[in-house]
């Protein structure tokens, strides 16, 4: 049975020698290797796992930002919270979701606590699935030990895993979250337009911050100059822009989606979005693995490929 080729570690590589192995490759056999690989390195399988802890941790930080506004006696961000999921799911998705703000808003601390950790955990947990697939992307059959990883999991969920939130937020639901702060909180006009122009570069920002962090520090192994991850976390911002995009549209146009799946419309939205993202990042982690392969003489995405 074939796995991914490991990919052998390199040192000192620069900027433009990346330049010049993509030119000598060619972006296509790159592009088909990579894939190549993803495929034998189990991505699918690592994708949908990553995508249950993605949802996982997104639904409890929910009640854990909910129960916070409770406990500062904050109604004003409550009403917020309720307006943005009307405007953004409306429907029977969109009253499965403003309930769950109204009972958690109820528990208050005990919401905020145990939002908190569960979102902590299951944060962290999507971070040590990320390590796991990336490794067997690299070709690396090994993870850190247990303490090591998920102590560096739990840092990349508060780092690279809220950065990816923050930028969904403002992406998807920026627009809804707006009208509604600027309701409530009776915005400016100018304040308006500087939120309406101002989220998406911001969002681009995080999410090419998160891509980063995820590519330098994910895999167990030293990794190279930024400049040789690039064009692989660069793949990974674009296609979740593209799929983001894809289904915030497709949310949007659809009339008959929420009458559909009635309450399940909303989280099947979710599945769909964290799916898309976990295919994005690691389809990028094996366009990076693989470049590298290639200039470290180690071409076949294949640990039996004697090309």
């Amino acid at each position: 049975m074939s796995t991914a080729a490991t990919v052998p570690e390199t040192r000192d590589l620069e900027g433009d020698e990346a330049l010049a192995t993509l030119r000598d490759t060619g972006i296509r056999k790159l592009l088909v290797d990579s894939f190549v690989r993803f495929r034998y390195a189990d991505g699918f399988s690592h994708s949908r796992a990553l995508a249950f802890q993605l949802v996982l941790t997104l639904l409890p930080a929910l009640i854990a930002v909910v129960g916070f506004a409770k406990v500062l006696d904050q109604d004003t961000l409550n009403r917020v919270l309720v307006q943005t999921f009307e405007d953004l799911a409306p429907g029977p998705a969109g009253q499965v979701l403003t309930q769950t703000i109204e009972e958690g808003s109820s528990g208050g601390g005990l919401a905020l606590v145990v939002g908190f950790l569960v979102a902590i955990v299951s944060g962290a947990t999507a971070m040590g699935q990320i390590e796991r697939g990336a490794n067997r992307i690299y070709g690396v059959e090994r993870d850190h030990p247990a303490l090591v990883k998920y102590a560096r999991a739990t840092v990349l969920a508060l780092t690279a895993g809220l950065a990816s939130v923050l930028a969904l937020v403002l992406l998807v639901a920026g627009s809804e979250l707006g009208q509604a702060v600027g309701e409530n909180k009776g915005w400016s006009d100018t304040l308006e337009t500087a939120w309406s122009i101002g989220r998406w570069p911001l969002g681009a920002a995080l999410v090419a911050t998160a891509a980063a962090l995820l590519f330098e520090r994910s895999p167990n192994r030293s990794q190279p100059e930024p400049s040789w991850l690039a064009l692989g976390s660069t793949l990974s911002v674009v296609l979740w822009f593209v799929f983001t995009g894809f289904l915030s549209a497709y949310l949007e146009l659809s009339q008959n989606f929420g009458e559909t799946y009635g309450p399940l419309a909303g989280f099947i939205g979710l599945m769909l979005w964290a799916l898309l993202t976990a295919l994005a990042l690691f389809v990028g982690l094996a366009v990076a693995a693989q470049l590298e392969a290639v200039r470290a003489g180690s071409p076949g995405p294949l640990e039996d490929d004697p090309s």
